[in-house]
C-alpha cells in the first residue's frame, strides 16, 4: 500500500475487538480487613457529600497512635476516595486514597486502590510502585498481579504483562483476563521479530522489513505533532506513548479494525505502513490524528490499556473524531453543502447517536459520521476557540456527561449545537 486511508479510529468498548479482549478496568473487588468498616464509611460519606469534619476528628484520634485509630482514619479517607471516584473526580480520589495509605501503609486493598486510580490516570509507573508494595505483603493476590499486568501493558512491556496475567490466572480463573492474555500473546507473537526505537515521548516497534529511515522519520514526525497537540489541548501525557508500524496484513489480523479504517488507537497507535519508505503527507496526517486520540483519551482519564475493548472511553466518538480531524488539518468545505442538505431533509443523525463505537458503521455512514463530527468541532472552535474545547474535555474527564458539559460551557444542548453548526456551514461554505 502506498498511503494511509482516511478513517483512523479510536477503539472503544463494544468494538469488534471485543472478540480479542472484553476487559474493562474496574477497581479491585477488595475491601480493607477489620471491624467497624460500614460504620466508618457511613459516617465519612453521607447525604451526597464527604464529611470532612468527621474525617478530621478521626485524624486527631489517630495521633494517639493506636492501631484501630489509625485504621479508622485510613478507612474514612478510603470511603471518601471511593465516593469521589464514583463522581469521576480522580484527582481528589487519588489524594484521599494516598492519605489512607499513610495511616495504614501495610493494607493491601488501599495500596491496590491507589494503583488502580493511577492506572485510570494513565500513570503506569506510579501504579507499579504501589502494586509492588502490595505484592510484597500479598505475593499471591490475583488482583495485584492482574493490575500489574495492566500497568506493564500500558508501558508497552508485553513480556512482563503476559507474566503477570498468567500468574493471576493461575491463582484465580477469570474469563475476561483470559481473553486479554490471548490478545496480548497475539501482540507478543507478532512483535517478536520487530525492531525497536524510541524518542522523548514515544516507544516504537516496527516490522523488521520496514525501512529503518521510516522508523526514524515517524518518530521525528510524532515529536513535532506532540508539541503542537500539547499546546492545542493544554495537556502533557505522563508516560511514553506506544506506536506499532505494521504490514497491511498484520494490521488487519491484530486490530480487527473495519475495512475503512486506516489506523487505530487503542492505548497504542497502530498504523499500517507497507510500501512506504518515508513519512508522506497522508501518513503524517494519520499519525497526528491517532496521536490526538491518545491525548484526548488521557486528558479525559479514559482507561485504555493497549487492548481495544479495555477502552472505557469518556469522550464520545463524535467529539474524539471531530477533534482528531480538526487538529490534523481537515476542514468542512468539501462536505458542507451535503451536510446542510441532509440536515434540512431531516436525515441528520443526532449527535447522541454518534457517542458510541463507529466500528460497525458501513463505509458511507462512517464517511458521513466523520464529516458531521468535524463540522460540529469546527463550529465550536471557530465560534469560541480551543479554550472551550479544553473546558469541555476537562468536564468530561471529571465524569460529567458530554451534553451537560456542552450546556455548562456553550450554553447549548445537542440540538442547539447541531442547528448552530448547520448555520455556520451555510454561512461560510454554502452559497446561493
Amino acid at each position: 500500500m502506498d498511503h494511509i486511508e482516511k478513517g483512523g479510529i479510536a477503539a472503544s468498548s463494544g468494538t469488534r475487538a471485543d472478540a480479542a479482549a472484553n476487559l474493562t478496568i474496574a477497581p479491585p473487588e477488595i475491601r480493607p480487613a477489620g471491624g467497624g468498616i460500614e460504620q466508618v464509611e457511613r459516617a465519612a460519606v453521607h447525604d451526597g457529600s464527604v464529611d470532612r469534619e468527621y474525617i478530621a476528628k478521626l485524624e486527631s484520634d489517630a495521633r494517639s497512635g493506636t492501631p484501630q485509630a489509625n485504621f479508622d482514619a485510613a478507612l474514612s479517607h478510603h470511603a471518601a476516595s471511593m465516593f469521589e471516584m464514583s463522581r469521576g473526580d480522580l484527582e481528589h480520589a487519588l489524594s484521599d486514597e494516598r492519605t489512607a495509605v499513610t495511616y495504614a501503609p501495610d493494607e493491601p486493598a488501599l495500596l491496590m486502590n491507589v494503583a488502580y486510580i493511577y492506572l485510570r490516570r494513565n500513570e503506569y509507573k506510579q501504579a507499579l510502585d504501589y502494586l509492588e508494595r502490595a505484592k510484597r505483603i500479598v505475593p499471591d493476590n490475583p488482583d495485584a498481579t492482574k493490575l500489574a499486568g495492566w500497568a506493564y501493558y500500558g508501558l508497552n512491556q508485553l513480556d512482563q504483562a503476559v507474566a503477570e496475567w498468567k500468574h493471576s490466572l493461575a491463582l484465580r480463573p477469570d474469563k475476561e483476563l483470559k481473553s486479554a492474555l490471548e490478545a496480548a500473546l497475539r501482540d507478543k507473537k507478532e512483535e517478536e521479530s520487530y525492531k525497536e526505537n524510541e524518542s522523548a515521548h514515544f516507544k516504537l516497534k516496527y516490522n523488521g522489513a520496514a525501512a529503518p529511515d521510516l522508523a526514524r522519520d515517524v518518530l521525528r514526525t510524532l515529536e513535532m505533532h506532540f508539541s503542537a497537540i500539547e499546546s492545542e489541548l493544554n495537556y502533557t501525557p505522563p508516560e511514553s506513548i506506544g506506536i506499532v508500524l505494521y504490514t497491511e496484513e498484520a494490521f488487519v489480523d491484530i486490530t480487527r479494525a473495519p475495512a475503512w479504517a486506516g489506523a487505530l488507537y487503542d492505548g497504542r497507535i497502530r498504523v499500517p505502513v507497507q510500501g512506504l519508505t518515508g513519512v508522506d503527507s497522508e501518513l503524517s496526517r494519520s499519525l497526528k490524528h491517532e496521536l490526538t486520540h491518545s491525548f484526548v483519551a488521557q486528558k479525559t482519564k479514559s482507561a485504555c490499556m493497549g487492548l481495544a475493548a479495555s477502552c472505557a472511553s469518556r469522550a464520545p466518538t463524535w467529539l474524539q473524531e471531530g477533534l482528531a480531524q480538526w487538529i490534523e488539518g481537515s476542514r468542512s468545505r468539501d462536505n458542507a453543502a451535503a451536510l446542510v442538505q441532509i440536515f434540512y431533509d431531516k436525515h441528520a443523525i443526532p449527535l447522541g447517536q454518534l457517542e458510541g463505537s463507529w466500528t460497525r458503521l458501513a463505509r458511507d455512514t462512517a464517511h458521513y459520521a466523520y464529516a458531521w463530527a468535524l463540522a460540529n468541532i469546527e463550529y465550536i472552535v471557530q465560534a469560541d476557540g480551543m479554550d472551550d474545547i479544553d473546558r469541555i474535555l476537562e468536564r468530561i474527564g471529571s465524569g460529567m456527561a458530554t451534553e451537560q458539559a456542552l450546556r455548562e460551557v456553550l450554553h447549548s444542548d445537542y440540538n442547539d449545537l447541531m442547528e448552530s453548526t448547520v448555520e455556520y456551514l451555510r454561512k461560510n461554505y454554502v452559497h446561493g
